[in-house]
Parts: structure tokens; sequence; C-alpha cells
């Protein structure tokens, strides 16, 4: 992981290692690494010359940084007002009690994570969820078990195994 996180650090040396960066620098590290470990937000902090207490509030300040590894597969429910209506929490735990997590955590082993948007701009489909991006519309807890089968079994929802061709 060091490795990854000094490779982006480098981009930013000498007149670019400057506080003003530190949002970019958080992006690029949590695009390697998949979230921002405690290591990273340290040697960000050690890099900028600035306080890890200042590089941890920024970075809890937005909501688009990650803390906890990502599982493999990313599951998102919206939570937005036409999904709400149809069903939505209902659907969220149905997925949280299959995979035995809550939203924001990833299954212990690391293959799934769970989190909930305010709302991903698709209303005529709701509920809605996407896994790896993927939309699966009208999504009722019957069918949360089968579409979580899908990622469990072949790795992705098109039956093949991750690293197939399509």
């Amino acid at each position: 992981m060091t490795t990854t996180i000094e490779s982006v650090l480098n981009h930013y040396s000498g007149d670019h290692a400057t506080p003003d960066k530190l949002i970019p620098l958080l992006q690029e590290v949590q695009d390697a690494e998949g979230y921002l470990s405690t290591t990273a937000l340290n040697r960000i902090a050690d890099h900028l010359k600035i306080a890890p207490g200042a590089v941890y509030g920024v970075a809890t300040f937005y909501n688009q940084f990650r803390f906890k590894k990502p599982g493999k597969h990313q599951i998102t429910v919206c939570r937005g007002t036409a999904c709400h209506v149809r069903g939505s929490v209902r659907v969220l735990d149905a997925i949280c009690q299959d995979l035995n997590v809550e939203p924001g955590d990833t299954t212990p082993d690391e293959k799934f994570s769970v989190s909930v948007v305010a709302c991903i701009g698709a209303c005529g489909l709701a509920p809605l969820i996407t896994i790896d991006g993927e939309f699966f519309a009208g999504v009722t807890t019957d069918k949360v078990q089968t579409i979580l089968n899908q990622y469990r079994s072949n790795g992705n929802a098109e039956g093949k195994e991750d690293g197939d061709e399509k």
C-alpha cells in the first residue's frame, strides 16, 4: 500500500506539495487504494507539512471519502423519495440481513460493501440499487437474495467469472 501512496505523493512534490492540494491528494489516494487508511492520512499530512488532524478533518467533512477498505462488490441502495415511497428501506434491511452487515460496512470476507445514497437520480426505476455500477430496478425484498446470489456464485450478475470477456 505504501508504494501506491508514495507514487501518488510523488506527483505532488516540490512547489506542488502545498496545503491547497489536499483534496486532490485525498481523491487520488482513495482512487488508488479504494479508501483512506490511517497510514495514508498520516503520509499526506507529513508530505504537505500540515497536522494529521487537519487532514482527517477535511477528509471527514466530505462524504465522498471512505475510511474502511471496500468489498469486492459495491452495493448502493438509493434512499431518495421515490425509492423510499416504493420500499427501499425494506430492500436495504433485506440486503443487510442477508449479508449480516450494517449500512456502511463490509462483509467479513470482504466480498460486499453496502452503502446508502440520498438519490441516484433514476426515480422512475424505484426502488433502485446498484452493484458495481450496474442498475437493478424495481427491487423487492423477494429479489434481493437472487441478485446477491448471482454475485456470490458467478462473480457478477451476467453469470461470468470476474475477468471473463463480456
